[in-house]
C-alpha cells in the first residue's frame, strides 16, 4: 500500500463502548490485557506466552479469536522481522517497532522518499533559494501529494539532496536572491549544473556524509542502517 494514495493515520484509535472486548473468554481477556499493556511497543508471542502462563494451544486459539474480533493486530518489528509481534488495534507502532516515518509495513518506503526528494528539488529549483519552512509549506499544499509531512522529515530529505550534490545549505545575506529571507537565516540553494564540464560545485557539507546524516545515531556496523549498505558513504569512499 502506498502512502501517496491518501493521508496516513498515526492517531491512537479508541475501542467503541460496545466493542467485542466486552465479551471475551477468560483466556482471551488475559491475553488481551497482556498485549494491550504493552501499548505502542507490542509484544513477541514467546514473551506473551511466558507472561500469560498459558499453554501454546490456548494462546494460539485466543490470538486467532482476538484478531477476528479486531482487538489485536500483527505488526512487523523491523528489528526482528521473523518474529510474530502483536499489538492492540487502538495503538500505532512506535518508531522502535515500525522504523519511523520512512518505513511502511516494515519496509523502507522508497517510493515515498523518492517522491519527496523530487518535489523538494523542484521547489528549490523553481525558487532558486528557499527556507525549510517554505519547502515544507509548499509540499503540504501540493494538490497531488496527499500526505502531510513534518519539517523534520523535509530537513532529512534536504540533507540527502545535499549529499547528492543537488542543493547546498547557505545563510541568507538579505540581498539579491536572498532579499525575501531574513539575514543569517539558514536556507537551501539549488546548484546549477552549468559550469566547468557541466558538473555542479559540491557543497561544503557534501564532503563528509556521516557528519550530516540524520540517521547517524542509528548507524551500526551490522544494523539495518550501516556503513556497509550506505550508498552515500560508498560514494564518498569512491570519490
Amino acid at each position: 500500500m502506498s502512502r501517496l494514495q491518501g493521508p496516513s493515520s498515526l492517531k491512537r484509535k479508541w475501542p467503541e463502548v460496545n466493542s467485542p472486548a466486552q465479551s471475551l473468554t477468560e483466556h482471551e481477556r488475559l491475553l488481551y490485557d497482556v498485549i494491550r499493556s504493552k501499548q505502542d511497543i507490542g509484544i513477541w508471542t514467546r514473551d506473551m506466552k511466558k507472561e500469560a502462563k498459558l499453554p501454546d494451544n490456548v494462546v494460539n486459539k485466543s490470538l486467532k479469536a482476538l484478531q477476528v474480533k479486531k482487538l489485536i493486530k500483527e505488526v512487523v518489528n523491523i528489528q526482528n522481522k521473523g518474529r510474530k509481534h502483536f499489538m492492540a488495534t487502538e495503538f500505532e507502532p512506535s518508531k522502535e517497532i515500525s522504523g519511523g516515518a520512512w518505513y511502511l509495513e516494515g519496509s523502507l518506503d522508497t517510493e515515498f522518499i523518492e517522491s519527496l526528494k523530487q518535489l523538494c528539488k523542484r521547489q528549490i529549483e523553481r525558487r532558486g533559494v528557499a527556507t525549510l519552512e517554505e519547502v515544507t509549506d509548499s509540499i503540504n499544499s501540493y494538490p497531488a501529494f496527499n500526505v502531510d509531512v513534518t519539517k523534520q522529515q523535509i530537513e532529512e530529505i534536504l540533507r540527502t539532496l545535499i549529499l547528492d550534490n543537488v542543493i547546498m545549505e547557505v545563510k541568507s545575506n538579505g540581498m539579491g536572491e536572498f532579499a525575501s529571507i531574513p539575514f543569517g537565516e539558514v536556507c537551501y540553494k539549488y546548484i546549477s549544473k552549468v559550469g566547468l564540464g557541466g558538473e555542479p560545485k559540491a557543497g561544503a557539507l557534501a564532503s563528509i556524509p556521516c557528519g550530516v546524516c540524520p540517521r547517524i545515531s542509528q548507524c551500526t556496523p551490522d544494523g539495518i542502517i550501516s556503513p556497509k549498505t550506505c550508498v552515500y558513504y560508498q560514494k564518498w569512499l569512491d570519490f
